[in-house]
């Protein structure tokens, strides 16, 4: 296990003479670039990333023997260097950093991963489906989730590359909040089913699974790239559909419809807008969870750079580049990630 990691630099700033001055620790690549200074001197700027989070650092010369010639984004290097911070940003200056193998490193120390318990998270999801009144979309859910590919892969998936639960088991923590929201939302409105919405809820981005890679860093497959977790999605599921005897024509219609319109507009991804109820209530279910995450990430961001309750965070992309104020820290209270969920014991 790691001693130091990248959520504990800004602490140890504060609480210690810890700026300056040299550690060993052990990081994944996220990002690689060759760049030169104002006076024309190359150097390499890097984004290094841990479990608990990612920084950036400089390699100041590149031609030092002691800096790995061939390391490339998505390896594993370990790295002597000392954390500051410059223009109020902490990062890290590189002085060695050497390539690792798969046998010299634990994956569980890189990649970050969902604070809940998977297999809990698992049961809360049969639990919903079992409580499916509709026969039909409860065989179609135990059908797409009895392949072990499938399953194994839905509890391990990131929900996104970097975005909203863009962490080991975050497809899962995503879904299963996602159904916590449908659960409390489709009673006050009766012109909804509630099992199609919950249906549109685990089936919404299974594409997720052949979309994304996570074995050292998260990333699209190839396939991914080419054809987008939507359209994944609604293949695979329009196929589990085709294979279950007299499955009624018109749910299937409706079910993929869920699938393909999720995004909400055909600019955000979705070939079709939402023109169902539950459909359009997936969106803004999925809407709402996506930017809550979004923000409970960008404040552990902020607190890792060690910024004051007070100040702002940095501009959110996936919120129109605005900035955002963490009102409760800056009333005093606590928190942390959970606030970002709608999962409730």
């Amino acid at each position: 296990m790691k001693e130091i990691y990248i959520a504990d630099l800004a602490r140890l700033l504060v609480e210690s003479q810890f700026e300056n001055k040299p550690f060993d620790s052990v990081y994944l690549v996220l990002s690689k670039q060759h760049r030169t200074t104002r006076t024309a001197k190359p150097y390499i700027s890097l984004i290094l990333g841990d479990n608990s989070g990612q920084i950036e650092a400089r390699v100041w010369d590149p031609l030092d023997s002691r800096i790995a010639p061939d390391f490339a984004k998505g390896d594993v290097v370990k790295a002597r260097a000392s954390a500051s911070k410059f223009e109020g940003v902490l990062q890290l200056k590189i002085d060695l950093l050497k390539k690792l193998s798969p046998t010299d490193y634990d994956r569980a120390d890189l990649l970050p991963a969902t604070i809940y318990n998977v297999d809990e998270l698992w049961r809360k999801l049969e639990t919903a489906v079992a409580s499916f009144a509709d026969k039909d979309l409860k065989r179609l859910i135990e059908a797409v989730l009895a392949d072990p590919a499938v399953r194994e892969s839905f509890r391990e998936a990131p929900a996104a590359k970097q975005l909203h639960h863009a962490w080991l088991g975050g497809l899962l923590e995503h879904v299963v909040s996602l159904i916590g929201l449908a659960d409390r939302v489709a009673p006050h409105y009766p012109i909804l089913m509630r099992d199609l919405v919950v249906t549109g809820v685990i089936l919404h981005d299974i594409g997720k699974i052949h979309e994304l890679s996570w074995r050292t860093g998260f990333d699209y497959t190839l396939e991914g790239t080419l054809l987008g977790h939507i359209q994944i999605g609604a293949a695979l599921v329009e196929q589990t559909i085709d294979s279950l005897p007299e499955f009624p024509p018109r749910l299937k219609t409706l079910v993929l419809h869920m699938i393909l319109s999720h995004h909400g507009k055909l600019e955000f991804g979705s070939p079709k807008l939402p023109m169902i109820p539950e459909a359009l209530m997936l969106n803004f279910l999925d809407d709402i969870d996506a930017k809550m995450q979004t923000i409970a990430s960008e404040f552990q961001k902020a607190e890792r750079q060690g910024k004051g309750s007070g100040e702002m965070t940095d501009k959110i992309w996936a919120l129109d580049q605005r900035t955002m104020l963490n009102s409760r820290a800056w009333l005093g209270e606590t928190g942390n990630r959970e606030q970002g969920t709608g999962i409730r014991e």
